[in-house]
């Protein structure tokens, strides 16, 4: 497993790290509720107020079935994360995952797709998000935003300034600390979801069933399409897996959170699509701004409704950046505590037990991101990340059950194995209809992450410096024993038998006694 949490269930002291001054332990603050609404504040504002825009042109009212289908598969995938959640409670989500299962090198693929996903979706986000800025303004103040400053240089403008405002915002929360940061969350999702409420309200009354007459014009392909862009909006759950270090009771609240989130996320996206169909003509989404706002000042013929639902959205696309901007910043933190990141990601600020300069170095990749490229590309590239990392956390459920079947699992996937399967063909059938740019700019990206771990990962792994120094002894080819001295565990539920990843695997609880455990990756 990753190095951490092996150190907690084998009760092992970490390896002492040179410019660790401010340590690397997060504080457990988050409940049930709370990690719920993480995963729907990460989810709800991205495929909805804006996503329309570019999946309806594709699919055409069949969006719906896209909306659906993108759902069924992040179901499947959520199954299986649950249950991983469930026996490896930490952060870095499905990189944790890989690594606990996979060993190192497969970790650091699933570490590429999570970089991208994380990063590339927040910046999508943000993007939307000053669309609705634009149209909240026109309609309190009368006064528009001036172009330059609207959109990235591909679309006619300079920068997109309110994108890289909301991320220097959500950077001054995360900063703050976890605590004031999911508070905030919590506040903002109940908002969103009034918003939409309303807007299904209002929008039911511009109910036209003509607007379905031409419910596929594309055809399968053009569903397929459309679930693939809409399916980065279903980045949000991987958030809540990343939040394993903070959560209280992490092995039972977990596997909750992400299925409740995903049930509310998906019933409220297929909602607010079908009224958004019902009442807007489908040749009418291409290119909208603000769509959600403009259909109900078409509806009712007044700018109030329209002002009320860029004003949630502002709110609520508020949420959706901090969530997964918290995600993003939570990655690299368990990569850095493994040796596959720089340190300076790690640390953490002993008054506000946040990682400071890993939030401030992350936000500001993002906010160049958000301020120059455009939000078609943004999400696509999104989208394959994530499916990616969806079908990693399938095959890893699988792993896990063949070499570690006595693990404590309290969340046990159903079906099992035909809900792993049946997700990896999901998310494969899925990306095998984005466009060639993306999959190989995906490529691209994954084997300069790779290479960064065969020159400077490997060479820093924690798990290789615990073989090098004697707290980890090999006794026999995929196996080693435990030689360090007895540690204090963060949290009372860590005490599962090790299923051995990285370097190696392992059997040994304090020195030099202990259990078995699978294969890893040697070292």
């Amino acid at each position: 497993m990753t190095s951490t949490l092996r150190q907690q269930l084998f009760r092992v002291k970490p390896v002492p790290r040179d410019g660790g001054e401010s340590g690397s332990q997060l504080k457990r603050s988050i409940g049930l509720f709370q990690l719920t609404l993480i995963g729907v504040g990460g989810t709800i504002g991205t495929g909805i107020f804006f996503i329309l825009s570019e999946a309806v042109p594709i699919a055409g009212p069949a969006v719906i079935w896209s909306f659906i289908i993108a759902g069924a598969v992040a179901g499947l995938s959520v199954l299986c994360y649950a249950e991983l959640a469930s026996s490896v409670p930490v952060s870095g989500s499905s990189y944790s995952y890989a690594y606990s299962t996979l060993g190192e090198l497969p970790a650091m693929g699933v570490a590429a797709c999570l970089l991208l996903e994380y990063g590339v979706s927040t910046a999508a986000v943000a993007v939307g998000w000053s669309q609705y800025v634009n149209q909240l303004v026109n309609n309190l103040f009368g006064v528009e935003l001036p172009h330059a400053l609207l959109y990235a240089p591909e679309e006619g403008g300079i920068i997109n300034l309110p994108a890289v405002i909301l991320i220097g915002l959500c950077c001054l929360l995360l900063i703050r600390g976890t605590s004031h940061s999911v508070v905030t969350n919590t506040i903002m999702v109940l908002i969103k979801i009034a918003v939409l409420l309303f807007f299904v309200a209002v929008g039911i009354t511009g109910w036209n069933v003509d607007h379905f007459a031409n419910f596929a014009p594309f055809g399968f392909t053009g569903i397929m399409t459309g679930a693939g862009i809409i399916f980065f909006s279903f980045v949000g759950l991987d958030a809540v897996a990343t939040a394993g270090d903070e959560a209280k009771n992490p092995r039972r609240n977990l596997p909750i959170a992400l299925i409740a989130a995903l049930v509310v996320v998906t019933g409220v996206y297929v909602l607010v699509a079908l009224t958004a169909l019902g009442a807007q003509a489908t040749g009418d989404f291409a290119g909208q701004s603000a769509g959600l706002s403009a259909i109900l000042e078409n509806i009712v013929g007044a700018s109030w409704p329209g002002t009320v639902v860029a004003a949630g959205a502002v709110i609520s696309i508020f949420s959706v950046t901090l969530v997964v901007l918290y995600g993003q910043t939570r990655i690299l933190f368990a990569m850095s505590r493994d040796g596959m990141a720089p340190r300076i990601f790690q640390r953490v600020n002993p008054r506000t037990m946040t990682p400071v300069a890993n939030t401030i170095i992350v936000s500001i990749v993002v906010a160049i991101l958000a301020g120059v490229l455009p939000i078609n590309f943004l999400a696509e590239m999104t989208s394959i990340g994530t499916l990616a990392a969806f079908l990693v956390v399938s095959i890893a459920v699988m792993v896990l059950r063949k070499r570690e079947p006595d693990l404590e699992r309290k969340f046990r996937v159903p079906l099992y194995p035909v809900i792993p399967i049946l997700s990896i063909i999901g998310c494969l059938w899925i990306i095998k209809d984005l466009r060639p740019i993306t999959i190989i700019v995906f490529a691209i990206w994954t084997v300069l992450v790779l290479v960064w771990y065969f020159f400077t990962g490997r060479k820093n792994s924690v798990l290789g410096e615990q073989i090098r120094t004697g707290m980890i002894r090999l006794v026999g080819p995929g196996k080693y024993v435990i030689e360090g001295e007895p540690g204090d565990a963060s949290d009372a539920d860590f005490d599962a038998v090790d299923s051995g990843s990285g370097s190696g695997s392992g059997s040994g609880s304090g020195r030099g006694q202990g259990r078995d455990a699978g294969p890893g990756s040697g070292s």
